[in-house]
């Protein structure tokens, strides 16, 4: 502990950064995979194109596409924007097949009664559908955040300042204190990002509350799994 208080200020300045790398990828992939998603419960093909540019883009290791991002975008190595246009692309890739099948899940009689109501498609998309959707939406945002919070490590290899610094200089020092660091800061900011998530559900999804257990299980299974990047 030592160690820690006597670095705080450069450890602090470190979760600062991860935790801006990490924010904006997930909030741009909320936003341009709910659209997506609802294309893709809705048209057969484009769900079939979706979620094969999807699954593709998720395959490219985050090391090459912090390089190559760079001469697509005219931006500096060491620029942060090269971080967080690669993991919005992940978390666009990641969330678009769970928006896709929290907006199927929603039950076909129920987007009948609303349209024979008189609610117009975008009535119908904020009033039924989002609505309905949300709890698998919800937990599928949850696998994003975990990701991104993790990937965004690797950008230290590249010359981005996040927690992953405190691993590359501990292995490089041979010195373990500053590597448990880093791994149990980004483990304690993955929970606090999840917390966070589980608190936004039930202020704004008060129905998901009565979830039982074993429900909620099933929509964490049904999710895509994130893998090390």
């Amino acid at each position: 502990m030592a160690w820690v208080w006597g670095n705080f200020d450069q450890i602090w300045a470190l979760t600062l950064s991860h935790v801006v790398l990490s924010v904006i990828p997930v909030v741009v992939g909320v936003i341009l995979s709910v659209p997506l998603g609802w294309l893709a419960s809705h048209y057969q093909l484009t769900r079939s194109i979706l979620l094969l540019v999807s699954g593709v883009l998720y395959t490219i290791p985050s090391l090459a596409l912090f390089i190559i991002l760079p001469g697509v975008l005219g931006t500096g190595i060491l620029d942060p924007t090269n971080v967080v246009v690669a993991l919005s692309i992940y978390a666009v890739a990641l969330m678009v097949r769970s928006a896709a099948d929290a907006f199927a899940s929603v039950p076909a009689e129920v987007q009948d009664s609303a349209t024979a109501v008189g609610f117009s498609p975008l009535q119908r998309f904020l009033a039924v559908d989002l609505p309905l959707a949300g709890p698998v939406l919800l937990a599928g945002i949850r696998v994003v955040s975990v990701s991104t919070v993790s990937i965004v490590t690797v950008g230290s290899v590249i010359g981005v300042s996040t927690l992953g610094n405190l691993f590359l200089d501990g292995f490089q020092r041979f010195f373990l204190a500053e590597i448990i660091t880093g791994i149990v800061t980004v483990l304690l900011l993955a929970i606090v990002f999840d917390a966070v998530l589980v608190l936004l559900g039930r202020l704004t999804m008060p129905w998901n509350r009565r979830l039982t257990p074993s429900r909620t299980r099933r929509l964490a299974a049904s999710q895509p799994q994130a893998v090390p990047r």
